[in-house]
């Protein structure tokens, strides 16, 4: 009970900072002083600030996709994701101007390639499609969501994600179907 009160303490304290300073001014002192904890008590559960960061977008991956597991909606799930950057804008983008802004792209690539994976499966139930093209399918909306994601982190965040979001999921309705049936069509030949 206490490691996990610890631990949480640790995330909070650290986004706090993150939203406040760059990611290269934020020390493992800072944050033991913050979370009145010794150094030692911080490495006893990280390695260092870039474990803690990779474990951060870990927590968020999950939560994405419980909400697609509950949704079943990759809107809803982008969603979530979407909100938690807005919630920790500068944050995000201290991160993403930072020599971790892979870290950022690869949390990204996963959450748009765990929700695609999940959705694409889910709409090819009873539609013959091969693995081959499914993979395909959900690599492609994987690749264009990750890019229209960081784009918009590029452009400042101002645009709405809901409206983005839900726009996107209206004009490409069926697209995903319609590929799998494709699919399912070249098998027959």
């Amino acid at each position: 009970m206490a490691q996990q009160y610890t631990k949480k303490m640790i995330r909070e304290v650290f986004i706090k900072m993150l939203n406040e300073r760059p990611l290269n001014k934020i020390t493992v002192k800072d944050i033991a002083t913050a979370c009145e904890i010794n150094r030692n008590t911080f490495y006893y559960y990280y390695t260092d600030i870039y474990a803690l960061l990779s474990e951060i977008f870990q927590t968020e991956l999950e939560t994405v996709i419980d909400e697609y597991n509950d949704t079943l909606s990759w809107e809803e799930s982008f969603i979530v994701a979407a909100r938690f950057a807005l919630e920790n804008k500068t944050a995000v983008y201290h991160v993403y101007n930072s020599m971790q802004r892979e870290e950022l792209v690869n949390y990204i690539y996963n959450v748009s390639g765990n929700v695609m994976i999940r959705y694409v499966e889910k709409v090819s139930e009873g539609i013959s499609a091969s693995l081959e093209d499914r993979k395909l399918i959900a690599s492609f909306y994987q690749c264009a969501l990750t890019e229209m994601v960081l784009q918009w982190i590029a452009a400042g965040m101002k645009e709405d994600p809901d409206t983005i979001i839900k726009r996107i999921g209206y004009l490409f309705d069926g697209n995903i179907e319609l590929s799998l049936k494709r699919s399912a069509g070249l098998n027959d030949t």
